[in-house]
Order: C-alpha cells, then structure tokens, then sequence
C-alpha cells in the first residue's frame, strides 16, 4: 500500500507512539507484509527467526520488537507489539468505511459494463469496458475489473485476507487494505472466493478461466492463460505462471511458485514449487509418471505379502 504522502520515519512512530532508530529524515513511501515489499516500504517482524529476511528485505524501516543493529539506509521503529502497530498504521492510513449503497458512488463504471441486479460494487472500483457481473456479486473496495471480465454469480472479488496471529485471548485479524485486480477477458466463475492482498494487489492474469466454486487467497498471483477447474484451493501469496492447467480440487500450499505451462491432475495437492512444462499428481504431488508407477507398485503389495 503506497501512502497519500511520503512520511518521515519521526511522523510514522508517533502514530504508534514507538521509538524510531536511524535519520529522522528518513522517509517512509508505503506499507506492505514481507512477501510484497519495495524500496520505501514499513514492514513489521515480531519473531527472531524472521529478524535478518526482513532486515535484509527491500523494505527501507522495519517494525520489530527488539534492539539490533541499523541496516545502512535503513531505519529501524521498535514497538513492543509490531503486529498490532501495525494493524493501528494500516487502519490510520486506510480505514474501514462502512458502505450503505450498492453501488459506492466513488466507483468508476465503464458505460458499456453490464452490471446485473443485486450486484454491490464497494469504494474506489473500477470496472472496465464490457464487463459483465451477474447477480449477486460482491466487489471489494479499490478492486480492478479490467476490459472484458466476465464475473458469474455471487462471487466475491476482495473479501479480507486469511491472515491472523494467535494470542491468549484468541486470534487477531490483520487489516487488509490491499485489493484484488481481475486483468482483461478474465472469466470467473460463480460462487469463487478470490480474497484482497493484506497490502498489496492479489492478481488474476489476462485471458484466464476459473470454474465455479474456487477459491484464491491472499497475495496469489496468477499469470495469463491459465485454466482451474472447479474447488481448486490456492493459498496465499502463491505466484503461478503463465499457462498452467489446475483440474478439479486441486489444493496449493502458501509461498511456492508453480512454473509456466504445468498441468496438475485432478485432487492433487502441492506442497512445494513445482518445475514449468511438466504434469503432476498426487498429494504430496510428484511428476505423473513417477505416481503411476507407485500406484501400479502398491497394487501389488497385497500378492507380495501373502508370498511371504
């Protein structure tokens, strides 16, 4: 999330009331989780084992909850909670506005767009020439629908990100203040889920498919062409290339990268990054031909065992 203005690190630790490390001139761009830094960026940690990723990320402050050395160029801003001053700085610079229109009036809605009834359409929408959205969807705030997207019914495009810490008294909730972009002739089905980026833009690629019934976490970025077949699963901040077949129920795990032109076969479960240009299957999913000869050697288990 870039900021209205830039802010130096000073102005940025009032907000939390915090202490800040490094040139009181240092200026503070914008605001995002680990996976979607760039330079100028706060990024909170709240765990050693994280310290020296975010330290050495492309983000110029970080948030963090001890005392260490100041990277050069860098600014540090210790506050004993960075997880909820963090949550304060998102809501500070992106608050939650309560909407009570279908349509927000801030939306800009391309005149050749069909909207169909019962379609609500939230702050800062842009929805593009030729559009169509069927009934029943609903559209996040500051969410892209491009040129030519076709949305099925009672879609959500741009629900809050799956992103919660654990504490004593139960889970906290990060604040999303990213949003999701739908790139031209993109086809989603109905009933998909295709959640906001925590801070950031969660993207679905030019010219890709999605059936009924998907769901697309947080942060994901999907590249074009690609097709996914009804109740795939993609967890957050998975990046899949450009060209890739999902089938049926296909489950991602968060943080892989799947490459260009992969097919995974139908209730196939992905753990790891997978190679481009390759088909997979199982769960944990390996290459096809690899599994088919598993199978084909576990049928023969039972004939085995009673040779003994």
């Amino acid at each position: 999330m870039k900021l209205n203005r830039e802010h130096t690190v000073g102005e940025i630790a009032k907000i939390i009331d915090c202490r800040y490390v490094g040139d009181a001139r240092h200026i503070v761009s914008g605001i995002n989780e680990i996976h979607k830094v760039e330079h100028g960026d706060l990024v909170f940690v709240d765990h050693p084992k994280y310290y020296q990723k975010a330290l050495k990320s492309a983000a110029t402050t970080v948030l963090i909850d001890q005392e260490v050395e100041c990277p050069e160029g860098k600014a540090l801003i210790v506050s004993k909670n960075p997880f909820d001053d963090f949550n304060k700085l998102t809501r500070h610079f992106s608050p939650f506005i309560p909407q009570s229109s279908m349509i927000d009036s801030s939306a800009q809605i391309d005149a050749s767009a069909i909207i169909y009834p019962n379609v609500f359409v939230g702050h800062g929408v842009t929805i593009g020439k030729g559009a169509v959205i069927y009934s029943g969807v609903v559209i996040g705030d500051n969410c892209i629908v491009e040129e030519g997207v076709v949305i099925g019914p009672n879609t959500v495009i741009g629900h809050h990100a799956f992103y919660y810490k654990k504490k004593d008294n139960g889970y906290d909730r990060m604040h999303s203040c990213g949003a999701v972009v739908l790139r031209k002739n993109t086809e989603i089905g109905a009933l998909c889920t295709i959640d906001a980026g925590v801070s950031s833009m969660t993207e679905i690629g030019e010219g890709t498919k999605i059936d009924n019934q998907v769901h697309i976490g947080h942060d994901t970025v999907i590249g074009k062409n690609c097709l996914m077949a009804a109740n795939v699963g993609l967890a957050g901040c998975v990046t899949v290339e450009d060209n890739v077949t999902f089938w049926g129920q296909v489950g991602c795990a968060s943080d892989v990268v799947i490459g260009e032109g992969t097919v995974v076969l139908a209730q196939s479960g992905i753990a790891k990054s997978l190679e481009g240009g390759k088909t997979y299957f199982g769960s944990p999913c390996g290459e096809v031909r690899v599994k088919w000869r598993e199978i084909a050697a576990l049928r023969k288990l039972p004939e085995i065992i009673d040779s003994l």
